[in-house]
């Protein structure tokens, strides 16, 4: 399997920028995914690994090779797309083949490559079948099976569930990560999930408006966010925010005031920061406590509460600010309640009013 290396790409559409100098290194055998809104350029970049769209600018190497003007078929790539494309005449052994004998690979070499796939894949019972014979997750593990056979050096997924239904999508995340630890394939998936990039990958790249904002682990992320941007989008739910100004600062440590509560005041080990600055605190929805537990109490009301068994989520509103909150109360919380969290400052964020972290 080989490592990848992307410096400076960038792809423009006549005076439209749309990558804007990505500079990214993929190691061989690494699951890598690329996560962002929608419009971010994450399927336009892979694209652009894979060949179908013309680099603008940079350099794109794969297995320490220039690939920028090599044909896609001889990247040493495969591409698992959105939708199934499966040829509705040919069967699953003749989808999953037909690359093969396109190319002129010999027939018991086909089927050597073919059943070795579908083994991997379970799809041993169905070689037989159309594909109007088959369930919407059997034909996806048919278009990967077609990209399984032809032994490629890098695995490209183009948001490949988001036609599933919820309870296949998550039996297909499963199917997915242990196709990588089976095949210890390199692999690069797209996906606007970040649920899916939680549970998928090695690395998560998160990209908005054609750039970087961070790489890391999905943990990393989740606990280290960069910006405001990436707390908001990492995590499910999302991070709240909360309104709040600087009121104070000694040394290093200022004292925020939320704008929604006066007279809640919270302070921080912060270096940045000045008197009167707006900055915005992140608070985690399973970080609010009891209160009296924390650093400082909140009284929100309780617009509407989500119990799912063993979790519960109460939907409060501060001041028209949205607050999700998790915690061993949620459980007894309803609608139209009020409930008071605590806030502890050891496991507050605080980002300042261009969105870059602070604390």
């Amino acid at each position: 399997m080989s490592s990848l290396s992307l410096k400076g790409i960038r792809k423009s559409y006549g005076s439209l920028d749309v990558i804007k100098g990505v500079d990214l290194d993929i190691k061989a055998k690494e699951f890598v995914v690329f996560v962002g809104p929608s419009g971010c350029g994450k399927s336009t970049l892979l694209r652009m690994i894979a060949g179908l769209e013309p680099i603008t600018g940079g350099d794109l190497n794969i297995g320490g090779k220039r690939m920028n003007d090599v044909d896609p078929s001889r990247r040493g790539i495969a591409m698992v797309f959105q939708t199934y494309a499966l040829y509705p005449h040919m069967t699953v052994r003749e989808n999953m083949g037909f690359a093969l004998r396109f190319a002129g690979v010999a027939k018991d070499q086909i089927a050597k490559q073919v059943n070795e796939a579908a083994r991997i894949l379970a799809l041993e019972p169905l070689l037989d079948r159309l594909p109007k014979e088959l369930s919407g997750g059997q034909r996806q593990r048919v278009a990967i099976g077609r990209a399984i056979v032809r032994h490629p050096d890098v695995f490209l997924f183009d948001e490949p569930l988001s036609n599933l239904d919820a309870e296949l999508r998550v039996h297909m995340r499963i199917e997915i990560a242990r196709l990588h630890r089976e095949l210890q394939a390199t692999m690069i998936y797209v996906t606007h999930d970040q649920v899916e990039a939680m549970t998928l990958a090695d690395t998560i790249v998160v990209l908005r408006d054609g750039r970087i904002e961070q790489v890391g682990r999905p943990l990393e992320l989740y606990d280290n966010p960069a910006n405001q941007f990436v707390a908001g989008f990492i995590g499910s739910p999302k991070m709240n925010f909360l309104s709040a100004e600087i009121v104070e600062k000694i040394g290093a440590s200022v004292t925020i005031e939320l704008v929604k509560h006066p007279g809640t005041r919270l302070t921080l080990p912060v270096t940045g920061g000045a008197v009167g600055e707006k900055v915005t605190l992140g608070v985690r929805a399973e970080h609010f406590g009891l209160p009296g537990k924390g650093s400082v109490d909140v009284t929100l009301h309780v617009d509407a509460a989500e119990h799912l068994g063993s979790t519960s989520y109460v939907y409060a509103n501060s001041g028209g600010e949205l607050v999700v909150i998790e915690h061993e109360e949620s459980r007894h919380t309803n609608g139209n309640d009020r409930i008071t969290v605590s806030i502890s400052a050891d496991k507050a964020y605080l980002f300042d009013s261009a969105g870059q972290r602070l604390r």
